[in-house]
């Protein structure tokens, strides 16, 4: 009897060893297996999607935006595995854990602060970098009172103020200026925060989304966005039937050349779903890019309407825009005062316009089309006077 017991206890021993010891890759294997995408779905945004397991985890991967170059590569792999809070549970090879919601992090961009201010969740905001052309008084007030601390600019940033800030996660643009490795050196989780790579409008708003998934807000993210998508249609469709499409050109000289907006640009987007054409609507660039001031002149010469965004102190007009450069003066949108405008230090547009490219549309069709909405009052674009 002992003999067969002493044999019972050896075998469960044995199966114990056993179980324990399944590698963890094939745990993880089976995880990923089981995943299922039936809370948010993404329809627009192309850098980022989103997996949810079945025990409440979340994966979020950030995904490399194809460029007129292919891929661009990011400088690492992002993969994040959203876990509740103090669960204890293995996460697939590859994520970093991330513990949901996150109660502090730092806003690198503005547009990725326009998200948290969409959803209502400056409380999460503990850092910011520049506060140039900041409307927010809510955001104003926190910065004086020291809830939310500046951490200096891309390329320079500052980590003793960055720790004080104490984030559990910093957003960062991997694509810009950077400065990034020395904020490595903190050892806080980078998160990328693409939106500014999309090239449509309602897939830069999408990523209302992805910052709602970090802060337990992913259902108001979907919800507001679902209301802005509709906007958008809505606005879209009243000029789908407009009589003429006007041409398009957008940007301004600076030291001798053009910076102008590729036509794989959210912007170049906003123009076409506006009843416009963008004069470089069948360029590759997805972000803006310089030419010689002869190659758009050619293009833009005639353009109907010109598009300027800048910071301008003071009352931008259109002898101001000849100042500028008098060559400024050939161009036929200066002769037939076409010029659309907006001045940022006198508008909220990197603030809040990612997530209002409703708004944003029907400014555009207002000028284009100004008989389709008739007693509208735009809110960043107007006629430059």
């Amino acid at each position: 009897m002992r003999k067969y017991s002493a044999l019972f206890l050896l075998f469960t021993s044995l199966l114990l060893i056993s179980c324990n010891g399944v590698n963890k890759q094939s745990t993880h294997n089976n995880l990923v297996d089981s995943l299922t995408t039936d809370t948010i779905h993404i329809d627009y945004a192309k850098g980022f999607s989103v997996q949810y397991l079945p025990n409440g985890v979340k994966l979020v991967d950030v995904k490399p935006i194809k460029t007129m170059k292919g891929v661009e590569e990011m400088p690492t792999d992002y993969k994040f595995a959203l876990v509740p809070r103090d669960m204890v549970i293995d996460i697939p090879t590859g994520y970093t854990r991330i513990d949901v919601p996150i109660n502090r992090c730092i806003a690198m961009t503005t547009l990725q602060l326009a998200d948290f201010i969409a959803l209502r969740a400056l409380d999460k905001i503990s850092g910011i970098t520049s506060t140039k052309n900041l409307f927010n008084q809510d955001v104003k007030q926190r910065i004086k009172s020291e809830t939310i601390v500046k951490i200096g600019h891309e390329g320079n940033f500052d980590n003793e103020k960055i720790m004080a800030a104490d984030p559990q996660v910093i957003f960062i643009s991997p694509f810009k200026r950077g400065g990034y490795d020395v904020v490595k050196q903190t050892g806080i989780v980078l998160i990328p925060h693409l939106g500014y790579k999309e090239e449509t409008p309602l897939g830069q708003a999408e990523w209302l989304k992805f910052v709602g998934l970090f802060i337990d807000k992913e259902k108001e993210a979907d919800s507001l966005f679902n209301a802005i998508a509709k906007r958008y249609e809505e606005a879209r469709k009243l000029a789908l039937n407009a009589p003429n499409k006007p041409t398009v050109m957008s940007g301004e000289i600076h030291s001798g050349r053009w910076f102008a907006v590729g036509g794989r640009n959210h912007l170049a987007q906003l123009f076409h779903d506006a009843g416009a054409k963008y004069i470089l609507e069948h360029d590759k660039h997805s972000g803006g890019y310089p030419l010689e001031y002869e190659e758009m002149y050619a293009k833009g010469a005639n353009a109907d309407y010109w598009r300027i965004l800048n910071s301008f102190k003071g009352q931008f007009t259109y002898e101001a825009l000849a100042k500028s450069d008098v060559r400024n003066k050939d161009f036929k949108a200066w002769q037939q005062k076409h010029v659309i405008y907006c001045n940022m230090q006198q508008s909220p547009y990197y603030e809040s316009s990612p997530v209002e490219p409703d708004v944003l549309l029907k400014d555009l069709i207002y000028i284009f089309h100004p008989e389709s909405l008739q007693g509208y009052k735009p809110k960043y674009y107007q006629l430059l006077k």
